[in-house]
């Protein structure tokens, strides 16, 4: 049944949107004079990834202050690692002789250890209440989406030989060799650890907060609708400077068509494990599946055309729509935070090291 907004959803939406989406779209104005003077940008693509969860946790922490069950010591940090990244992608438009890539990296996987510490020193029952806890559905969720994955590869490859064998060829020549797969594929799981929390910075964001305000306002699926639409255009600096600025119009139409599928599959899967874990997993790996197929450099200053792109929304509708059919999205109910805790912290609840 669809709802209205509270007073206080209202509040937290605009805190939301301020950081989430006005942010990174006025930094995507010096992003793009970085552009177009010809430094390198890679910073503010990785930086822009942290804004959605920092404006979710700034949204709950502004709007619950008296709430307990708050992992405050997990979003002070995370906020603490996101203001540093913002930091380093204004620094590379303004000096952008300094090695500002590196420094970045560094701070992401500094501040993923540092993340972690504290994720654990909040307690099982905060990570409960606020749909951080891991349990084994996120994996199955996870092992689904790379049978997904490597389906959507098979078939835009054969479609792709159907329409044109020559623009199949050339997708294929990646040279990438089976050693190079070996290590990045072995290398995954230890990378994940110290750069997971660019992928939680979209995924808390997305799914974890604006996802159940939008399912309440329009409904299971409209309001997946409404989320791929807005995390696609969300996308829009990073399609003009980074992805594909020559063909950027292309970029953009290309994005908000894969935000819409993948939110479908996205969202299925937070529903269905009730954890945040199992999007940031799949948002990780598909991401960093290039490295296994590809130079990771292809995605940007990509040249795209009309026919791979038609055959990529085909692919992905019969892939990844489908799962609109599902009872998550038939009966639902909206999973929204905070859950049920099984033991609701106290000031005195000791921190733990383990799930």
């Amino acid at each position: 049944m669809k709802t209205n907004w509270t007073a206080v959803e209202k509040r937290q939406l605009v805190i939301f949107a301020l950081v989430a989406f006005a942010l990174p779209y006025l930094l995507g104005i010096l992003m793009g004079f970085a552009y177009h003077a010809g430094s390198n940008v890679k910073v503010f693509p990785s930086a822009q990834m942290f804004y959605p969860a920092a404006g979710a946790i700034l949204a709950l922490l502004l709007t619950r202050r008296e709430d307990k069950t708050l992992p405050r010591k997990f979003y002070f940090c995370f906020l603490a690692v996101t203001a540093l990244m913002a930091l380093c992608a204004i620094a590379s438009a303004i000096a952008p002789s300094l090695p500002w890539e590196g420094v970045s990296n560094g701070v992401i996987m500094a501040g993923s250890v540092l993340c972690w510490v504290f994720y654990f020193a909040d307690g099982k029952a905060r990570r409960t209440a606020w749909g951080l806890r891991l349990n084994r559905w996120v994996f199955a969720a996870f092992a689904v989406f790379v049978v997904l994955y490597v389906a959507r590869l098979a078939l835009l490859s054969g479609l792709m030989v159907l329409i044109d064998p020559s623009l199949a060829a050339s997708e294929s020549s990646s040279g990438v060799t089976p050693l190079y797969f070996t290590i990045m594929l072995v290398s995954m799981p230890l990378n994940f650890l110290l750069v997971y929390t660019a992928f939680f910075g979209e995924e808390y964001g997305w799914r974890g907060f604006l996802q159940p305000l939008l399912q309440k306002r329009f409904g299971l699926r409209g309001g997946i609708l409404v989320l791929g639409v807005a995390w696609g255009l969300w996308h829009l600096p990073i399609n003009i400077f980074f992805y594909s600025p020559n063909t950027w119009g292309l970029s953009v139409l290309n994005q908000v068509v894969l935000c819409i599928c993948y939110s479908v599959f996205f969202g299925f899967a937070y529903m269905k494990t009730r954890s945040i874990w199992a999007p940031v997993l799949i948002h990780f790996f598909n991401n960093n599946a290039i490295t296994l197929f590809a130079d990771p450099n292809a995605i940007q200053n990509q040249v795209l055309d009309w026919t791979s792109v038609l055959l990529g929304f085909v692919a992905l509708a019969v892939l990844y729509l489908p799962f609109f059919a599902s009872k998550v999205f038939r009966s639902g109910p909206v999973v929204e935070l905070p859950f049920p805790a099984e033991a609701q912290p106290t000031e005195a609840a000791q921190p733990e090291t383990a799930e």
